[in-house]
């Protein structure tokens, strides 16, 4: 099973890209220094963490963030209240301030 998995791995990339010569590099020691001094430059560790910057960011990182919890479906209810009395005054409500129907 061994010999049948590195067989298909490897029929995976064309000898003639996996080499050097064929991806066109140098194949002298200076390229290869270089290419090694670039990687050892570049961060170790995991990458920071990034801050939340604008309304919806900082909401969804403190409702839906390590801690997550119900307040945004009481948020969602709140809303869907108000939003629901203000129209039915509008189409109902205002027609009725000063006469009964």
């Amino acid at each position: 099973m061994n010999f049948i998995a590195r067989r298909g791995l490897s029929t995976l990339i064309p000898p003639k890209i996996a080499s050097p010569s064929g991806i066109g590099a140098a194949q002298d020691a200076a390229r290869m220094e270089r290419v090694v001094s670039f990687y050892e430059k570049l961060p170790r560790g995991p990458a920071p963490e990034v801050q939340p910057r604008g309304l919806f960011e900082r909401y969804q990182a403190r409702y839906f963030g390590k801690n997550p919890s119900a307040a945004p479906l009481a948020h969602f209810i709140g809303v869907m209240l108000v939003l629901g009395y203000t129209q039915h005054y509008y189409f109902h409500f205002r027609h009725h301030k000063n006469n009964a129907h």
